[in-house]
Parts: C-alpha cells; structure tokens; sequence
C-alpha cells in the first residue's frame, strides 16, 4: 500500500527525509509552467526524474514505491515523462508508475502502458496494472482478460480494482472463466477459488437504473 507523505515522514532518517524533500520541490518546480517550457528546450531529463530512479537507494526500497508516487504526482507527470520512466525503468520503477497512473490528469493516454504490463508474467506488474486506472479505462474485451491473466499467473483477484462492478451479469467473462476452469481440470490442475468468486459475480444482475420522481 502507498504511504502518505506524513507516513513517510514519520519512517524515514533525517538524511531520506532531507532527500525527499529536495526531490519533490524539484518535483513541484517541474509542474509550473516555466519549467514546462524549460524542459521542452532540453533533451535532458528533469531532475526530478533523476530522483525517481534513485528513491530505492535513498529512501530504502520498502519506501520505493510511496516515494516515486509521490514525485510523480508532485510533477503532475505529463505523458512523455510517465512513458519515459516505465519503459526505461526497473520492475520496480515500473509498477510504481502503474500504481499511480490513476492519480494523474492522464486519462485513457496511459492504456498502452497497463496493456504492456498485462503482456508480461511478472506478477508484481500484472497487480498493478489491474488498479484503478485498468477499471477506469480498459475496454471490456480487454479488462475480461486482465482478469484471466490474473487467475492464469496467480495474482489474486483482490487486486482487480471493481471487480464486483464490473463483472456483475457480464456473460461473456463468465463464459471464459468456465472456458478456463474446464482447461484446468481437464489438464489435472487445481481451479483457483478466486475464480469461483468472479464467476459468482457475474451471475448477479446489475441494478436496474431507477427513474427519478
């Protein structure tokens, strides 16, 4: 779970909380728009950027991923920079962007990075990429399969943001989940509960919309 910046406050040393001090004022800085306009004249990275590669190292790496959260809302992270950072970064540095597209004024811009995430087996990336951002955004062919992906690398569906929203009376996942629980018991595998929980959801209509008196 990410941690506030009064959290994080109060766990850090003196010296990572200097640092993250200075990191999210040049964090902040980059969010105007002088140096906006700054950083479109430049090749360079901002700073800022530079800090979020290295909150690990400075802030520990239990405090990784709350600290490149908050540098990335700070900047008010534009595209470029959020693409820049998961497609150069770490395993880490990329589920720390994953994990805070949802907090950004991004909105459906950021889908291709979700859908990345979903194409790998790294369980840490497929977690966050079904957060709320995925629930937001994803079309439903694509969010029934973020699920599948879930249940196919073990990630537990307590990590899909809405479940029990979106799956309500949705036929066609409750076709696949059973399409995939057939696969698993005919190949001698167990059948995750998790997928007993999805499926239980999508036999349970939606409400129907009330009409205002």
């Amino acid at each position: 779970m990410l941690k506030s910046r009064k959290e994080l406050d109060a766990e850090l040393d003196a010296t990572a909380r200097a640092w993250l001090d200075a990191a999210l004022t040049e964090a902040a800085h980059a969010a105007t728009e002088d140096a906006t306009a700054e950083a479109l004249d430049s090749a360079a990275s901002p700073p800022w950027e530079l800090r979020y590669a290295a909150a690990g190292r400075h802030c520990g790496p239990a405090h990784a991923d709350s600290v490149r959260s908050l540098l990335l809302i700070e900047a008010r992270a534009p595209l470029p920079s959020v693409t820049r950072l998961y497609e150069q970064g770490t395993a880490a540095e990329r589920r720390a962007v994953l994990l805070t597209l949802h907090r950004l004024a991004l909105d459906s811009t950021a889908l291709p990075l979700v859908e990345d995430a979903l194409r790998t087996n790294d369980t840490r990336l497929v977690a966050a990429a079904v957060g709320p951002y995925a629930a937001a955004h994803l079309d439903p062919h694509a969010w029934r399969h973020a699920v599948l992906k879930c249940l196919f690398t073990g990630v537990p569906l307590t990590a899909v943001a809405r479940l029990d929203e979106r799956a309500l009376g949705d036929a066609e996942l409750a076709r696949m989940l059973r399409d995939f629980a057939a696969e698993r018991t005919a190949a001698g595998r167990e059948v995750p509960a998790d997928l007993r929980t999805a499926l239980a959801l999508t036999e349970i209509a939606p409400a129907a919309p009330t009409e205002e008196s």
